[in-house]
């Protein structure tokens, strides 16, 4: 055991950020083996972009939950690969509109089976007694309702009363 994992539920962010790397790490791997170039890092976008077909970036951003300075360095990346592609608006030149390029789309088909291997690899492995998947939805929805900074904040404003 080390020093986070000594720290317990304090350390908990650091925790699930190890957890992700490896599980990105162990996913690039599995790309790999079966022949497929592809950082898992990309996958929120070329996700939402395949199932939405096509999105503005602020759209985008919302559909994957990230800041829109992150999604912007992602799809850097992704068209720097000439995986995705923009255009402009046609009502706002101030917007762009988003979409798979048709390498993007062949590299969806060539992953989806890759895809659900994964899935399967997934479901294994937190196939546990306290299931990671749905701890962390119960721990999002909770966190939605009342984040921690509230949480915490109304605890430190009732022990100084108590004081």
């Amino acid at each position: 055991m080390n020093t986070i994992d000594e720290a317990g539920i304090l350390a908990l962010a650091t925790r699930l950020q190890r957890l992700s790397e490896s599980i990105r790490k162990q996913g690039l791997e599995v790309y790999r083996a079966c022949g497929i170039s592809f950082d898992p890092k990309w996958f929120p976008v070329i996700y939402a972009l395949h199932k939405n077909h096509v999105l503005s970036v602020v759209a985008l951003a919302r559909e994957i939950g990230y800041s829109h300075p992150s999604t912007i360095s992602l799809l850097k990346e992704l068209q720097k690969e000439k995986l995705v592609r923009s255009r402009k608006h046609p009502q706002d030149d101030r917007k762009r509109l988003l979409q798979l390029s048709p390498k993007g789309q062949s590299l969806v088909l060539e992953m989806q089976p890759v895809w659900e291997l994964l899935t399967q690899a997934i479901l294994q492995i937190t196939a546990t007694k306290n299931n990671l998947f749905k701890a962390i939805t119960e721990t999002e929805g909770r966190l939605a309702d009342t984040a921690l900074t509230d949480a915490a904040l109304a605890l430190h404003a009732r022990e100084k009363n108590n004081v």
